[in-house]
């Protein structure tokens, strides 16, 4: 069986940073899973527009930007 979505919620469109010092970013949608359980989504820089791909587990591990 193919997975559509995560098995946890993706914050989409909450701005967050890399780590506590890191540039800010906002969360985009889930684009695949990966064979370990993760998933890639896509997040966009707010400095810059530059769009990236990032996994889940790293994204629900940093802090809301202030």
């Amino acid at each position: 069986m193919l997975a559509t979505q995560p098995s946890t919620s993706v914050p989409v469109g909450t701005i967050k940073s890399f780590g506590a010092f890191g540039p800010k970013y906002q969360v985009g949608q889930p684009l695949r899973p990966l064979d370990d359980g993760d998933w890639i989504v896509e997040v966009t820089l707010v400095e810059t527009g530059e769009r990236a791909e990032y996994r889940l587990t790293h994204v629900n591990d940093d802090p809301e930007a202030r």
